[in-house]
């Protein structure tokens, strides 16, 4: 939590460059684009209802959806908001799917 609290500090979302949350549990992974300035998500996804595939190919098609639907309400640049959890594995695996999908951070 402390970790969290410290990145959190220095990150912040606007409705034009929202805050991309990542949340990785034990099995899933699941993202949010957020604007902090209003505490409102804009865009979510999960790979909750995804049986086929391994975690990390889940990861990289939750790191798709999200950026089709940043595309939607046209979305380009966001803030990588990592959590607290290592850039590796399935948070990479996740940024880098979304990044290929249009968004830049």
């Amino acid at each position: 939590m402390r970790r969290q609290n410290r990145i959190r500090a220095k990150i912040s979302g606007t409705s034009t460059t929202p805050r991309l949350a990542v949340f990785r549990s034990a099995r899933h992974v699941s993202v949010q684009l957020i604007d902090d300035t209003k505490s409102v998500t804009l865009a979510a996804a999960s790979d909750a209802k995804a049986t086929k595939g391994t975690k990390l190919e889940r990861a990289k098609a939750v790191g798709k959806d999200i950026a089709l639907q940043a595309k939607a309400k046209n979305i380009t640049k966001v803030v990588f908001d990592r959590g607290g959890f290592l850039y590796a594995g399935r948070v990479k695996a996740l940024a880098d799917s979304a990044r290929e999908g249009g968004l830049t951070f």
